[in-house]
C-alpha cells in the first residue's frame, strides 16, 4: 500500500463519498447520492484522505471560522481504520478552524469509545432535534 495522500477541499463527488460512507460502517444515507451531492457542495471544510486515488477517509465539516465547527462526518473505509486517518482528518481540520473554534460533533453509536481516544471530551449539556429522514 502507498502512503496516504490528504487534500483539503479537493472536488470529490458523490459515488465516492458514498462509497466511504458504506465502507465505514457509519449509519449515512449512502444510496442517495443527490443528499451526499448537497452534502458536499454546502460543506466548509472537507478534507479527504487517498490512497492514490481511491478515496478511504473523509472530514467535513460546518463552521463559522471564528467560534464554532460542527464536524459533520468522519468516516474511514473500515479496511483502513487503524491507521490514524481519522485522527489526522480531525488534526487537519482543527489546524483551519484554529484555536478560537470549538470543535463540535454528534458520535455515531459505533464511534463512542474512539473520540475520547482522539482528544475528545464527552459532553452532557447538549439538546437536539433529530432530522425526520
Amino acid at each position: 500500500m502507498s502512503d496516504l495522500n490528504y487534500k483539503v477541499n479537493a472536488k470529490i463527488n458523490a459515488a465516492e463519498l458514498s462509497s466511504v460512507f458504506n465502507l465505514s460502517g457509519l449509519k449515512r444515507p449512502y444510496e442517495d447520492l443527490p443528499r451526499l451531492e448537497r452534502m458536499i457542495e454546502n460543506a466548509d471544510i472537507l478534507i479527504s484522505a487517498w490512497d492514490e486515488d481511491k478515496l478511504v477517509g473523509v472530514a467535513r465539516a460546518i463552521t463559522d471560522f471564528s467560534y464554532c465547527c460542527y464536524l459533520s462526518d468522519l468516516a474511514v473505509d473500515q479496511e483502513y481504520q487503524h491507521r490514524g486517518i481519522g485522527r489526522e482528518l480531525v488534526r487537519l481540520v482543527q489546524e483551519r478552524i484554529g484555536e478560537e473554534v470549538t470543535l463540535l460533533l454528534l458520535a455515531s453509536p459505533i464511534a463512542m469509545e474512539y473520540y475520547p481516544h482522539i482528544g475528545f471530551d464527552k459532553v452532557t449539556n447538549g439538546y437536539i432535534i433529530p432530522r425526520q429522514k
